[in-house]
């Protein structure tokens, strides 16, 4: 006996249409609270937390605005070189001046800590996070800084 195949549904393409170009997916924007001076400790504590929730460190990029985080000052004392073949390593968090942000490759997480700095400097860092944030943006300091900052670009 011979079996005939069942007639199926062939999906037949539509009119052809301009394919759009996919759009950047905007990351997510998570604001935390906190002085000047507590930006650097809120970005640790939200750091600890990504980890502890299972990202992998070489996911999270953590941004300074004013004085630059204790590990970049360190690291930097070895040469620049070193410091950004441990960026380009990829392995672990990496943690970097606003200054420096046109120079890092984009990472799933970027923290950014706005403590201190100039207010254009703040304004200008922001959409240049936003750009290298794969998913998520998380911005500490003061929220009327930040808010004023973020009107002003992102």
């Amino acid at each position: 006996m011979q079996r005939t195949p069942r007639d199926t549904a062939v999906a037949k393409p539509g009119p052809a249409a301009p394919a759009a170009p996919a759009a950047a997916p905007t990351p997510q924007l998570q604001l935390i609270p906190a002085s000047a001076e507590g930006a650097l400790d809120a970005a640790e504590e939200a750091v600890d937390l990504l980890l502890d929730s299972g990202r992998a460190p070489g996911e999270v990029l953590v941004i300074t605005t004013g004085e630059p985080h204790p590990w970049a000052a360190h690291e930097l004392s070895f040469g620049e070189a070193a410091y950004w073949a441990q960026h380009d390593a990829g392995d672990d968090v990496f943690y970097a001046d606003a200054s420096a942000l046109g120079r890092a490759a984009s990472r799933p997480v970027v923290v950014v800590a706005v403590n201190g700095g100039p207010d254009d400097a703040v304004a200008a860092a922001l959409p240049l996070a936003r750009g290298r944030a794969g998913t998520l943006l998380i911005v500490c300091g003061e929220p009327q800084r930040i808010n004023s900052a973020l009107g002003a670009g992102v």
